[in-house]
């Protein structure tokens, strides 16, 4: 496709990411690209997905290489995700996986749990979920009602999560649930449930708008029992902070993904207008065209240079949290924006399945929603101000 910015490098970029890049497109353009449209179809990717790309090294990227991961760093898990979704490949929860899961097992695992788990992650063999929302509890993540009651050596769950990505293929939870119900934050803790555990369940694999190579599952937990080894920290009561510690790694990733996906859609648009005419001209050549993406293009840098900047600070360990949610809500808001533009131009073929804009304008309209909604995101970047 056309190159949409002809000068700009991200600043992160080196020769060893350049390779990674190289390795990376191979990869999503020979294994997963010929299996898409039957993915999409089926709701989900074959499992059999994840042990290629962990036999790649794709998954885990930041994961230390004591632990089976890659040994890089965020910069190497951007490159694996922007060489993802820039082959179109929308429905693997990588993301998910590799940059929300492990990490939460890397910071704030022991030392038996990160052996246990996450060199398995890191090869594909065990798939990671995170069981945040419920029927009725979304971004309020206080009043989650799962709850986790001890029992002995161990925890006895009951409760329901909902929207879980990577549900079905789930082999390893991390569950947000009440240890204490009478705390509200402060009796929330994260507990790790292996998908084999009697009394954990999965219901429907949900049709979504979108995202449909993607599984999204419904998980039940009833007189589940995990021994209390499986409690992520040192002591009970500390999820809501562990959350709120990971929540702008995974804020900068949904910016990132849509940073790239409106850069794609303008690459395809621009190929499209140039080669399409309509009274004796190409689509390109009329002006309200040419303002119009003159309008995305600019906004697209802007967005790219954003994120770029968020991604040197997460670096450094600088990234608040604030920052994290301007990023999520603006590039997101701009995806669903530019992309709206992107199929106007295609005309009657943006409107039809076979042309991937059409695909890309369902896939972006949740990221406005997960993660925290861009209003939620509004709400925390409005708390700075008083």
């Amino acid at each position: 496709m056309t190159a949409i910015f002809e000068n700009y490098e991200s600043p992160w970029m080196d020769d060893e990411l350049s390779i990674l890049r190289d390795a990376a497109n191979r990869f999503f353009s020979t294994e997963f690209v010929p299996h898409k449209d039957r993915w999409i179809e089926q709701g989900k990717v074959d499992r059999d997905a994840w042990h290629k790309a962990g036999e790649a090294g794709l998954l885990c990227a930041e994961i230390p290489a004591e632990y089976g991961g890659g040994g890089g760093d965020y910069r190497h898990e951007t490159i694996v995700t922007e060489e993802q979704l820039g082959a179109g490949i929308s429905g693997f929860g990588n993301q998910v996986h590799s940059q929300i899961v492990a990490p939460y097992l890397l910071h704030y695992g022991n030392e038996e749990q990160k052996q246990k788990w996450l060199p398995k992650m890191a090869t594909g063999e065990m798939v990671g979920a995170i069981a945040m929302t419920e029927p009725n509890t979304g971004s309020d993540l206080q009043n989650v009602k799962t709850s986790a009651t001890k029992k002995g050596d161990s925890y006895v769950i009951n409760g329901a999560k909902t929207y879980i990505t990577n549900g079905i293929h789930a082999d390893l939870v991390v569950l947000v649930a009440k240890t204490d119900p009478n705390l509200g934050a402060k009796g929330i803790s994260l507990i790790i449930v292996e998908a084999n555990t009697k009394g954990f369940n999965k219901g429907r694999n949900l049709k979504k708008l979108g995202l449909n190579s993607g599984d999204t599952a419904e998980l039940f937990f009833d007189d589940c029992v995990v021994p209390r080894a499986n409690l992520l920290g040192s002591e009970e009561g500390k999820g809501f902070i562990q959350l709120m510690q990971q929540l702008p790694q995974e804020r900068l990733s949904l910016a990132q993904g849509a940073v790239v996906e409106t850069e794609r859609a303008l690459a395809m648009t621009l190929d499209f207008v140039k080669q399409r005419k309509a009274f004796g001209q190409r689509i390109l050549d009329f002006q309200n065209t040419k303002f119009k993406l003159a309008e995305c293009k600019t906004e697209a840098l802007i967005g790219r240079t954003f994120v770029d900047q968020c991604l040197i600070k997460h670096l450094e360990g600088k990234l608040d949290s604030s920052t994290a949610s301007m990023a999520k809500y603006w590039c997101t808001d701009k995806q669903n924006q530019i992309i709206d533009v992107c199929l106007q131009m295609h005309g009657g073929a943006g409107f039809m399945d076979e042309y991937e804009i059409s695909r890309m304008y369902r896939d972006a309209r949740v990221q406005t929603i997960y993660g925290g909604t861009n209003e939620i995101m509004k709400e925390l970047i409005g708390r700075t101000l008083e």
